[in-house]
């Protein structure tokens, strides 16, 4: 059999799919420079698997790599799923090996040195919008340089950082392609989605499934993970606040059923605390104060669920609140949750209230410090590429966490949604 027949028989014997005719356009106009952003559930690391694993057939040596081994793993996996029998892997290095010999290599991103050292014939960077700038201008780069290799750089957007700008790049450059390719196609509107088919979309994705997503999720959060648009690193997170401040105070809870969110106050910050009406979906009372003793903070909020009768009380438990929430409970028997924040946990209660206010879930008071804060709010990408939610410098943002926590436990009471 010659070198072509062999190779030929070994494509024929791999089981490397192409699901959806978005695929087989980005594979049919690739050139040395790839970027694809994608929205979720898209199948980037399938294709990313079957254009790797055609060319290992064809000879050469290849890196694989993303942000963290667990997603590397995903990709190592999808190979052993497609080319079990032709090629040979190695899961301690974590290597697959052709038939001619030829190799793909997996890698971690997470310190881009993990990768240095090797000479690529092609790399492949999943999730790259996750991934450092220098693991690609530093480390993967060099590689390519004495074997004139190619580059496949495949993600969901997140922000404009280097995936982006060389996303840009590449519309001007004659060895370069970019795609933008959203799940399945469709519009935002006022009132929800509608469907605009793309030819890039994955088809096979139900557009149900799309219309459920975008009322669970921030517009925001649903054009970049959706419709894989790249938006502004920065700028405010609540739309529509003034349209939601039309509640009125109360000064008790009769009638009502209630949940109570807490943001402890640190050395000069405040201490908030918001009163939410499961029922209505309303801020029906606020109270925020610093300088004074916790063990006062402690009769003050008493004094409030005397009056509220709440469900529960969601208090932050990071650093000093995990003592007061446990003396609460002991000297004072108050249904107190604790919630612990970090980046994910705090992302997940400011997108669900954000969400709120966009759809008119919500109803707040038209306290000035509350609108502020509000309004003021903002996200940031760090050079890490997290998101950092928080309020401008020399601002605070007690009242945004304290309604935020009251807005997570009255979700989780599972009360009907009010919209206004």
């Amino acid at each position: 059999m010659s070198i072509t027949g062999e190779i030929q028989s070994s494509i024929n014997r791999v089981r490397l799919p192409y699901p959806h005719q978005g695929q087989r356009i980005v594979r049919q106009q690739a050139r040395r420079f790839n970027y694809l952003a994608a929205g979720r559930r898209w199948r980037k690391t399938t294709l990313a698997m079957a254009l790797t694993t055609e060319a290992a057939l064809h000879g050469g040596r290849y890196l694989w790599g993303a942000p963290t081994f667990s997603q590397v793993r995903v990709g190592y996996e999808e190979m052993q799923h497609a080319a079990r029998g032709v090629f040979a892997f190695n899961e301690s290095r974590m290597t697959a090996i052709a038939p001619n010999g030829a190799q793909i290599v997996f890698r971690s991103l997470d310190k881009p040195d993990n990768a240095r050292g090797f000479t690529a014939d092609g790399v492949v960077i999943d999730e790259s919008a996750d991934v450092a700038p220098d693991a690609w201008y530093e480390v993967l780069r060099p590689m390519l340089i004495d074997t004139n290799g190619w580059l496949w750089a495949l993600g969901t957007p997140k922000g404009r950082n280097w995936f982006y700008q060389e996303h840009q790049k590449a519309k001007d450059r004659d060895d370069s392609a970019c795609w933008q390719a959203p799940t399945l196609g469709c519009e935002v509107t006022a009132t929800g989605v509608l469907r605009a088919p793309h030819p890039l979309e994955n088809p096979n994705i139900p557009f149900s499934e799309i219309e459920q997503l975008r009322e669970t999720l921030p517009e925001r959060t649903f054009r970049q993970e959706v419709l894989a648009e790249f938006l502004e690193d920065g700028g405010g997170v609540f739309r529509r606040v003034m349209e939601a401040a039309t509640a009125t105070q109360r000064e008790s809870g009769q009638g009502g059923q209630y949940v109570i969110g807490v943001d402890w106050g640190r050395a000069s910050d405040f201490t908030a605390i918001c009163v939410i009406d499961v029922k209505t979906h309303e801020l029906v009372y606020m109270d925020r104060f610093n300088q004074i003793e916790y063990s006062v903070q402690s009769q003050r909020l008493q004094a409030i669920c005397e009056r509220f009768r709440p469900d529960a009380v969601i208090a932050e438990s990071n650093s000093i609140g995990e003592p007061i929430i446990d003396r609460l409970r002991k000297d004072y028997n108050m249904p107190v949750r604790g919630f612990q924040t970090t980046n994910a946990t705090k992302a997940q209660i400011i997108d669900a209230l954000a969400l709120a206010f966009e759809r008119g879930d919500i109803r707040i008071l038209n306290d000035p410090v509350l609108i502020g804060e509000l309004q003021a709010y903002e996200m940031e990408r760090l050079p890490s590429g997290l998101i950092r939610y928080g309020a401008p410098t020399g601002m605070h943002d007690d009242t945004c966490i304290a309604l935020a926590l009251a807005w997570h436990g009255a979700k989780k009471t599972g009360a009907q949604v009010y919209s206004f």
